[in-house]
């Protein structure tokens, strides 16, 4: 960005639509950019904010948006009118006045370059500026949401917004269409036949298979549950987005590689290597499952409203710190199940994330429950309201 500012770019806004920056920093996989890029999105489609999507990853991003261009500085994509894609090239990249927008929103603390720190406090009007935390379901994220942070040189004031799964929290994202379309695909055999084709290159499986998505990092825990699949008495149809778990799909089936399009038969273990997807086609392919496996928060918080049963693969950190929040959303999520279905879960759950070797069958047999379950943690979740509406909202609000 340049040091150089136009003083008429730093006048008060008028009336909607607002400006929104969001700056994100790619720290590790696709969930930063991810949860930046539907924000954004929903921002600019359901509310008609003019949003700027600073990100420094050009390479990541273009993986969940794949007419993005790694090599423009500043671009449109999809189509989508209201949003611009810059990289984040700290600090000069913006051309020649910097801009400073009504609500900023510094995702995960990423940290806004100082010149643009200190052109919002230039601005006659300081701006809504905002840390998006990332998700937790931890009783404690009520407490701090919406916590006010005071700049110690500046009179500037960050609030903290922080998801979550629960009320007095900011929810998680969920656009206004998204239940209508999920009901479309599955009561659509023509949607499902087809999505099936696109991504596996052959029909839909038989009806007595158990449909299971594996979307997780790295695991040690994968191996045994493969074999289990393999020697089960019932037929299980394994679909794998290419990724980091594709390497221990290719040494089991002993095979040099499992990506896109691949496909292999061990017993009763059938298995379709898939293309990585972008946003709106993993959608679809947890929606064509039975049961998902999902890593992280992004493809965390798209299980839940699929409504299907899910096994969440957290990302670990030092000293186990990931497990606290781990219980604390099988809290949330199983509450309501009787004990030995919420017992079941938590003991695969675990087992999943390093506490052992997960029993498929003691899982599988819970699965009635757990879809009953599913179903209803989805209405559950809706009421604690939807993250890009709960902060248009509060912004609105502080701009009034």
């Amino acid at each position: 960005m340049s040091n150089a500012t136009n003083p008429s770019s730093l006048a008060a806004p008028t009336a909607p639509p607002f400006a929104c920056d969001i700056f994100c920093a790619v720290i590790d996989n696709f969930g930063d950019i991810g949860v930046c890029w539907r924000l954004a999105r929903q921002l600019a489609v359901e509310h008609g904010w003019q949003v700027r999507l600073f990100v420094d990853d050009l390479h990541a991003f273009q993986k969940l948006c794949s007419t993005l261009s790694t090599e423009q500085a500043v671009q449109t994509v999809e189509g989508i009118e209201g949003i611009t894609v810059e990289h984040w090239r700290e600090p000069s990249h913006a051309g020649d006045t910097l801009r400073i927008a009504d609500v900023v929103i510094e995702a995960f603390a990423c940290e806004l370059p100082a010149v643009y720190v200190a052109a919002m406090a230039r601005r006659a009007r300081p701006p809504v500026w905002l840390n998006l935390e990332y998700l937790s379901a931890e009783d404690w994220v009520a407490d701090f949401h919406l916590r006010p942070s005071p700049h110690p040189r500046y009179a500037l004031t960050k609030t903290f917004f922080f998801p979550g799964l629960g009320p007095g929290t900011g929810g998680v994202l969920k656009e206004r269409d998204l239940d209508a379309a999920r009901a479309a695909f599955e009561n659509s055999p023509e949607a499902r036949a087809a999505w099936w084709h696109r991504a596996t290159g052959g029909p839909p499986p038989e009806p007595e298979a158990t449909v299971i998505s594996l979307f997780s990092y790295e695991n040690p825990a994968v191996d045994s549950l493969l074999a289990q699949w393999r020697d089960g008495a019932a037929p299980v149809v394994l679909l794998v987005p290419q990724g980091r778990i594709s390497g221990a799909l290719a040494r089991f089936f002993g095979l040099p590689s499992f990506g896109a399009l691949a496909h292999a038969r061990r017993g009763a273990l059938r298995a379709h290597g898939l293309a990585f997807t972008d946003q709106r086609g993993y959608d679809s392919l947890l929606w064509a499952s039975d049961v998902n496996f999902v890593r992280g928060e992004d493809s965390f918080v798209r299980a839940q409203w699929a409504a299907k049963p899910f096994v969440w693969h957290i990302y670990p950190q030092a000293d186990d710190a990931h497990l606290p929040k781990l219980d604390a959303a099988l809290d949330h999520y199983a509450r309501a199940l009787p004990a030995a279905p919420r017992e079941a879960l938590a003991r695969f759950w675990h087992a999943w994330n390093g506490g052992g070797t997960p029993d498929w069958a003691d899982f599988a047999r819970h699965l009635a429950g757990l879809r009953e379950r599913a179903a209803a943690w989805a209405v559950e979740l809706a009421q604690a309201g939807d993250l890009a509406g709960n902060l248009a909202k509060f912004a609105k609000n502080q701009l009034k």
